[in-house]
């Protein structure tokens, strides 16, 4: 699955516990009639994927939907969802690096073509 939309904030790396698990999160605002602001969490390594984004940004992220079940210490169980990123890619075009094409009039009209001469070109 896919959510995309632009960068509303990127979070900094959060850590947890004593096994070091990183978490980073992000939240897209998506572009429809009723804009939505998704939150979308980023874990371990995947936490550096988000370094090189800013707020304003047009993103696509790639995600998968997380479930998981917690029992309280009063027995009652509890359900959570996440929306876990694995992919994150830049939506807007990057700067052309080319030199720019010169405009028509700048090249010098040909004068030494004639209608005998031979034309290769299939249309």
């Amino acid at each position: 699955m896919e959510v995309q939309g632009k960068v509303k904030m990127v979070g900094e790396v959060q850590s947890f516990g004593s096994n070091g698990f990183r978490k980073r999160e992000v939240v897209v605002t998506t572009d429809e009639q009723y804009p939505q602001h998704i939150m979308v969490e980023f874990v371990q390594d995947k936490c550096d994927l988000l370094n090189n984004f800013q707020v304003g940004q047009d993103v696509k992220i790639s995600i998968n939907l997380r479930g998981r079940e917690w029992v309280n210490p009063q027995g009652e169980t509890k359900y959570f969802n996440s929306i876990q990123g694995w992919r994150i890619e830049n939506l807007q075009p990057m700067a052309s690096t080319a030199a720019p094409m010169p405009p028509a009039d700048a090249f010098e009209p040909a004068t030494d073509l004639s209608e005998e001469d031979h034309d290769d070109l299939p249309f």
